[in-house]
């Protein structure tokens, strides 16, 4: 039995490849998070390594030292890391969203522990968070973050990595869109919840005699939660938008770069 014999270049260039694509990997949403197994992640990274390593071209110069070869090769980490953050803005602005209306409903205490963060989370934000994710799922959201490790090849060769000015603008742009996002997606119901507390304002002052918190209290919780109802289709149908939209952004970061 014959077994296949890699020259050191082609070993080299498996190495540089697997660097980017295991730092996508352990970014980008779902797939990166920290409830999946980390035997998962390696096993997918060395997958998708293997199976673009035929169609990546290795690189046209080769650095004279160690230390130019060690920083195009933490290049190679900042580009998984910003295609990454692209993705990771897109959920943290829904989380936002979900934190907002929580907030305004009275559920400023009512939190639970996010898996993901490890930290504490409104309830509501938590629930947004994961129903933006099975919609990711839905729509192929993960097949797009794999493909997006090809076409950074495409357009990114191996050691290619350079920052810009271009690059710093589109990741501002990214940032700022993470509370777009948020305002978006929690507009309504806490127009609708601002409207009811000055309307609870209002019959405080008109009659002291109702105890206005007892009051207060049930009624902000249930307009939030039918808020949350009616808005469900438009929170669909944006986190969608945002999603389908991700491939154009992560191009436009690739060029960048």
């Amino acid at each position: 039995m014959n077994f296949p014999v890699f020259s050191a270049g082609q070993v080299e260039l498996f190495f540089l490849i697997l660097i980017r694509v295991s730092t996508i990997l352990a970014m980008i949403p779902i797939l990166g998070d920290r409830t999946t197994p980390l035997r998962v992640k390696g096993g997918l990274s060395i997958l998708v390594t293997a199976l673009v390593l035929p169609f990546v071209e290795p690189p046209a110069a080769a650095a004279d030292d160690l230390f130019s070869l060690g920083l195009r090769m933490g290049g190679e980490v900042f580009i998984g890391i910003i295609l990454g953050f692209a993705g990771r803005l897109l959920f943290a602005g829904i989380q936002m969203a979900g934190q907002l209306v929580g907030f305004q409903m009275g559920f400023a205490i009512v939190n639970v522990i996010d898996p993901v963060t490890s930290g504490q989370v409104s309830i509501i934000a938590e629930f947004q968070y994961m129903l933006a994710g099975l919609l990711f799922l839905a729509v192929d959201g993960h097949h797009t973050m794999i493909q997006a490790v090809s076409e950074s090849y495409r357009v990114l060769p191996v050691l290619g990595f350079h920052v810009t000015g271009d690059l710093v603008q589109n990741l501002v742009a990214l940032s700022r869109n993470l509370f777009v996002i948020a305002a978006k997606i929690s507009a309504p119901i806490v127009v609708a919840l601002l409207c009811a507390n000055v309307g609870l304002g209002l019959v405080a002052r008109t009659v002291p005699q109702i105890n206005i918190f007892i009051v207060g209290f049930p009624l902000q919780i249930a307009i939030g939660l039918i808020g949350i109802g009616l808005t469900m289709p438009l929170f669909l149908h944006l986190t969608a938008g945002l999603f389908s939209n991700l491939p154009a952004e992560m191009g436009l970061l690739l060029r960048a770069m």
